[in-house]
């Protein structure tokens, strides 16, 4: 039996789509609903589901970041209200980019798609089309976001100032992110995915959907018996996991 996740932080939507997908795919076995994205990454690892009915701007992770953290065959439908994340679904190899409010035939047209093409290549041209339509031509392209330098985080009354040269890694834990220094760790709002962007690659390597690290203070690495990697930071008992997703960054080193 084929089967589905479905993640939202608005459960009233999620319902209607699992009602809707059990009128249009009676043979879809919905294994979970997600409330969030960190429940969502959690469910799709034990589940392994065939497909994965993400909500985009999600508390926790956001359904980019579980998209982009999945280490199995669980293949992605992103289910928005925003379509201004179209590339970057399509970067994270989604089958389909739902708008909502989602229209009876459009996702009719998705069940069709999942049906006919239960194992499509990871860039599927019919999606790129559909997102180019998604952003005509006439839209300007967004210029190019400078790189973070001070990270704002509250403790109490105070707004600390952290220069992002300090910063340990960062790792994203339910609705927050903590930034750990190596004296400290402070809360933030923002995502990993929103820091990702921001922050320089060539110092900050995000090495699993949670966590991003910096690489001046990269002690090591290390594999278990099972061959899962992980990385060291100087000064800090703990270590951290490397998706699979993100293993090939350090064939190199």
């Amino acid at each position: 039996m084929t089967t589905a996740l479905i993640a939202d932080d608005e459960p009233a939507l999620a319902r209607a789509l699992q009602a809707r997908l059990a009128t249009l795919w009676p043979e879809l076995e919905i294994v979970a609903v997600a409330r969030n994205g960190s429940e969502a990454a959690e469910r799709i690892a034990a589940l392994q589901p065939d497909f994965a009915f993400l909500d985009i701007q999600m508390p926790g992770l956001s359904g980019l970041e579980v998209a982009q953290g999945i280490e199995g065959a669980t293949r992605v439908v992103f289910v928005t209200a925003y379509d201004e994340y179209a590339v970057d679904a399509f970067e994270q190899a989604a089958l389909d980019y739902l708008l909502k409010p989602v229209r009876s035939e459009r996702l009719q047209r998705t069940v069709a798609r999942l049906r006919e093409a239960p194992q499509p290549p990871a860039e599927d041209p019919r999606l790129l089309d559909a997102l180019r339509r998604l952003l005509p031509d006439s839209r300007p392209l967004p210029a190019p976001a400078a790189r973070l330098r001070w990270i704002r985080a509250s403790r109490g009354e105070m707004t600390q100032q952290i220069d992002v040269d300090e910063v340990l890694y960062f790792h994203a834990d339910d609705k927050y992110t903590c930034v750990r220094t190596a004296g400290a760790e402070h809360l933030i709002r923002t995502s990993i995915a929103e820091l990702a962007a921001q922050l320089d690659p060539e110092r900050f390597w995000q090495v699993h959907r949670s966590t991003i690290v910096n690489l001046a203070h990269l002690e090591g690495t290390r594999r278990d018996e099972a061959s899962r990697l992980y990385v060291r930071i100087r000064g800090q008992g703990q270590e951290l996991p490397v998706s699979r997703a993100y293993v090939h960054l350090f064939k190199a080193m």
